[in-house]
């Protein structure tokens, strides 16, 4: 269920998260590498959601809120002292030692990037959002957003050893 830019918004929170689940868990998982922990992130921003009903003025903006509290989210579950103080997991929720070295592929490469890039890797690449929609939802500048992604793409490029050019 995609809305028109000037549709008026739904704000049922079934069809919200149908609508908008997938995108919220891919956020949260990229942000925090641990399957349970996104899930909690998806948890948690429903949640808020429902708490807080705020009114949307469109689609766009039901989409940016939703992104920022995923962010915001996954910084203070992150930044909690249970999390600085559990033993590491691989995205898949595996448990792996801080010596094991993940597979060669783009996905693990991008799971290792520092979490401002990973998430502009995601929002760009995976959701299709624009430089600006990724400023406007991260709370920067679009050339902040522009140095996270030539940075990132660096960073890539370097781990892949050049095999997938963009």
């Amino acid at each position: 269920m995609q809305y028109e830019q000037n549709e008026p918004v739904n704000n049922d929170l079934d069809a919200l998260f149908q609508t908008y689940g997938d995108m919220v868990y891919r956020l949260a998982l990229v942000r925090t590498r641990s399957t349970a922990d996104a899930e909690d992130v998806v948890q948690e921003v429903f949640l808020r959601c429902l708490r807080s009903n705020p009114s949307f003025q469109n689609a766009e903006h039901q989409k940016a809120w939703l992104i920022k509290v995923t962010v915001n989210c996954s910084k203070s579950l992150l930044g909690s002292a249970f999390r600085r103080h559990a033993v590491p997991e691989d995205a898949m929720g595996e448990l792996v030692s801080e010596d094991e070295a993940p597979d060669s592929t783009v996905y693990d490469a991008v799971m290792k990037l520092p979490e401002k890039y990973r998430t502009a890797i995601h929002l760009y690449y995976y959701e299709e959002y624009s430089v600006k929609e990724i400023a406007a939802a991260m709370r920067t500048t679009e050339s902040t957003v522009k140095s996270w992604l030539h940075r990132a793409r660096g960073l890539l490029k370097e781990e892949l050893g050049g095999e997938f050019d963009a």
